[in-house]
């Protein structure tokens, strides 16, 4: 099978499962894992934060930040396709009593006149806006990246509110723009990022941010059920990624414009080529997407039907050349019917 429906599918390299074996552990509840304490310095010291938690998963990273930076009955800013949004079955509500407010968007971007419009000043009426989140590479838009100079305008548009990144993929848009993550990272207060998203690492995410923040974040992962024992057994495999999964990033972002190139040859499938900036490659259907999906599933492809005539492919360390020649052949067939 080729297994094309996410980047967070493959398998632990030989050296991660090395470094698990071996990891020295200790408990991390007690703050004596050093290897997690090592994976948290090597994290804030790659993104130019102070400190840096290790979490389950990206949804937990994202919904700490948010039960940090805000206070029941806040409002909060994130843009209409994100994950914060789709995917994290109303976290913001249910975990920190706040409100969220969607920013239209195409692209996964907005820029300052649209966010300007939408901060609320608190009054008797009215709750304050206390954190605006983004999304960067952007995941239901195409894997698109924000520029440098936009994540500026919203720093400076926000004057003074937090901003959080939801950077689950932030490696793969720092390789896109082809700078250091820092430089992306700088433009924030709080951002997590995924080990297990494109890095090819078995589970686990990361926040970093002030280190008061930091604190406030271990906090709540108590809360949330997220402290852990003998954990560096999974921060182990978040060192060797952060040494060595991080430039070979590129090669996933070349085979996913090769799919997207050779499916957009093909009739009945649409390609949006600007959008794919980095793994993720989003296919617009003339036939439904689950009928789709099926059936390049019978010819050994599995991908992701997202919506009605929309499917997701990502590209990924177990994805080979071979594999993306395959791929659209899958499609070609599929049209031929």
């Amino acid at each position: 099978m080729i297994d094309l429906r996410s980047d967070t599918v493959t398998k632990p390299t030989p050296e991660m499962r090395r470094a698990m074996a071996e990891a020295e552990v200790g408990d991390d509840v007690y703050g004596e894992d050093p290897t997690l304490n090592r994976l948290q310095d090597r994290a804030a010291e790659i993104l130019g934060k102070e400190a840096a938690l290790f979490v389950p998963s990206g949804t937990m990273a994202n919904e700490i930040a948010i039960k940090v930076w805000t206070k029941p009955g806040d409002a909060i800013l994130a843009d209409s396709e994100s994950h914060i949004i789709h995917y994290e079955l109303g976290g913001p509500a249910a975990l920190s009593g706040v409100m969220v407010e969607a920013i239209p968007t195409a692209d996964g971007q907005y820029d300052a006149d649209t966010l300007r419009s939408m901060i609320r000043t608190e009054d008797d009426h009215t709750p304050g806006t206390s954190l605006i989140c983004l999304e960067n590479a952007h995941n239901r838009c195409g894997g698109t990246v924000w520029p440098l100079e936009s994540l500026r305008n919203v720093r400076q548009t926000a004057k003074g509110i937090p901003v959080h990144m939801d950077g689950a993929r932030v490696f793969n848009a720092a390789v896109a723009l082809g700078v250091p993550a820092c430089q992306i990272a700088a433009e924030v207060d709080s951002l997590m990022f995924c080990l297990s998203k494109g890095l090819g690492c078995p589970v686990g995410s990361l926040l970093v941010g002030p280190q008061d923040f930091i604190a406030r974040a271990h906090r709540v992962r108590k809360l949330f059920g997220g402290g852990m024992r003998q954990a560096g057994v999974l921060a182990a495999p978040g060192l060797v990624a952060l040494k060595s999964m991080i430039d070979r990033l590129a090669e996933d972002h070349a085979r996913a414009r090769r799919l997207a190139e050779g499916i957009a040859n093909v009739p009945g499938f649409r390609v949006d080529l600007s959008s794919v900036q980095t793994n993720l490659v989003y296919v617009e259907t003339e036939r439904p997407a689950l009928e789709i999906e099926r059936a390049l599933g019978d010819l050994g492809i599995l991908c992701l039907a997202l919506d009605a005539r929309r499917l997701r492919l990502v590209t990924h360390f177990d994805v080979s050349d071979e594999d993306i020649d395959k791929a659209v052949e899958g499609f070609e067939r599929l049209a031929g019917r």
